[in-house]
């Protein structure tokens, strides 16, 4: 009886590598960290074990360690001292991400900065634009003009690639015009153009202090229900001047990697968000999953097409790399 001998390919550990098909370099890790304004902060995030809130004047250390673990990607998130309606700290071009940015041009010119461009953890209500008060909802053509003076504000202080997460319909567009007519043409946009309304950012929010105080982002982040809606967003950011485009979250929506990959050229980043993080520490750290599911989700999502992941685990899976244990 003639079958196929599949199994001639995976007889050691020599011959495996030798066929792999997926890999995983810390080229494609970028990893995220919460920036506060208050002096002398470093504090873990109780949703989040390992992930910390760390204050400017303590930045350097953890820059060091990210810089000779020989992660090449960081991305800032702010957590500001003052809010308001509009979410002015954003734009403060001495704000928070604004110094963190500088701070670490200045310590590793080379390390790749990457800044989140939103209003969300800048605004007193917790959304990511100016409220119109009469629907109290996002006015969305309001909060374009402050998201171009966020954006011009990060290329300023030294940002690499600005990264727009607040899904207002034209940011794209707008954000690559403020960039250009400000001299920035040369910075990049890594649109979180596909970014759907999920119960796995509630660690987040701790972690940014942007928990919305009342209603939730169902206007303006997308229906998870939803499928090819995320190619009419890929389609709208690509012709308004999108250089890269972020899946968020990644686990969950594997699929939709694999949808953007096979419809774009652009680079795709993946997003493996705090819950998808906190639930796989947790369970983890119960026995209940060995350590090396962390490895196997992250192929998971190579393998579904993304280029780049934002991860929380980036500094766990550097580390394995340089033991040579992936």
């Amino acid at each position: 009886m003639k079958f196929d001998r599949h199994r001639r390919l995976r007889k050691s550990e020599f011959m495996r590598d030798l066929v792999r098909e997926t890999s995983l370099r810390k080229d494609d890790l970028i990893y995220p960290i919460f920036v506060v304004e208050r002096d002398n902060v470093k504090k873990e995030i109780p949703s989040m074990k390992g992930v910390y809130q760390i204050s400017l004047n303590l930045l350097e250390e953890e820059l060091k360690e990210v810089y000779e673990l020989g992660i090449k990607s960081v991305i800032f998130f702010g957590v500001p001292n003052h809010k308001d309606d509009v979410g002015s700290g954003a734009y403060d071009e001495n704000g928070i991400v604004q110094e963190a940015c500088k701070l670490s041009k200045k310590l590793y010119p080379d390390l790749i900065v990457i800044l989140d461009t939103c209003l969300c953890e800048y605004t007193d209500h917790g959304h990511c634009g100016v409220i119109d008060p009469n629907t109290k909802d996002v006015d969305n053509d309001k909060t374009l003009p402050l998201l171009i003076e966020t954006a011009v504000s990060q290329a300023k202080a030294g940002a690499d690639i600005i990264a727009p997460s607040n899904m207002m319909d034209g940011f794209v567009t707008e954000i690559r015009k403020g960039l250009d007519d400000a001299g920035f043409y040369h910075v990049p946009i890594m649109s979180y153009g596909i970014k759907y309304a999920s119960k796995f950012y509630g660690p987040f929010r701790d972690a940014a202090e942007s928990t919305p105080s009342f209603g939730d982002r169902r206007t303006y982040q997308m229906d998870p229900a939803n499928r090819l809606e995320a190619l009419r967003e890929l389609e709208s950011d690509t012709r308004e001047g999108a250089d890269m485009m972020i899946v968020k979250p990644a686990l969950s929506y594997l699929d939709i990697i694999r949808d953007v990959r096979n419809n774009s050229n652009l680079p795709i980043i993946a997003y493996n968000v705090s819950g998808e993080y906190s639930m796989t520490v947790n369970a983890i750290e119960q026995g209940l999953l060995d350590e090396e599911v962390i490895v196997e989700q992250m192929l998971s999502i190579k393998r579904a097409g993304a280029d780049m992941i934002i991860t929380y685990f980036a500094k766990d899976l550097c580390k394995k790399i340089n033991e040579g244990a992936i």
